[in-house]
């Protein structure tokens, strides 16, 4: 029975990762995604976001998770359009690693100890609903911005793919977990 259980399990799952790839593949379509494996939480004393040596950064296996994760949107067929990520270093090489650029966005940055939520999430909230085009709008961020705009707990690298509905609400229409 357990067997059973856990077959079940494992194609639901592949069916909603699948649902979310296709999401993903028209004009407007917006995914956004934890940065990849950075061990620790939040960041060392000292943090300064100018200086990456101060901040919590991808591990190796986060690097290659990073790289992972832009192989899948092209295997997956996924058309990129635009990619903004969190200032914080390890928000930018997961953009860099996984889609080759990434334009810095103040709304993504964290704001586990500091910053304003409230605000950066109407930020988000407005960019990804005004987003239309051309592509996919990829967003790279951390946890508790995700967690504000989502109420899902993502895993490092998993990613959610998203869409606006005319309330100014988000919905979640799949996730595609690391």
């Amino acid at each position: 029975m357990l067997h059973i259980l856990c077959c079940m399990w494992l194609a639901g799952s592949a069916a909603a990762q699948s649902a979310a790839w296709e999401s993903l593949k028209g004009d407007g379509a917006v995914a956004i995604l934890r940065h990849a494996q950075a061990p620790g939480t939040g960041d060392p004393p000292g943090f300064r976001l100018e200086e990456c040596a101060t901040q919590r950064n991808l591990s190796e296996a986060g690097r290659a998770q990073a790289r992972r994760i832009g192989a899948a949107f092209r295997r997956e067929g996924v058309r990129v359009g635009a990619v903004l990520a969190s200032r914080w270093c390890r928000g930018l090489d997961t953009a860099r690693l996984a889609f080759g650029e990434a334009t810095p966005f103040p709304p993504l940055d964290s704001f586990f100890a500091a910053g304003d939520r409230a605000a950066q999430t109407a930020a988000l909230r407005e960019r990804i609903g005004a987003w239309r085009g051309p592509g996919a709008l990829v967003l790279v961020t951390h946890q508790v911005n995700i967690t504000a705009l989502t109420e899902v707990f993502p895993a490092e690298g998993e990613v959610l793919a998203l869409r606006p509905r005319p309330d100014g609400t988000i919905a979640v229409v799949g996730r595609v977990t690391p």
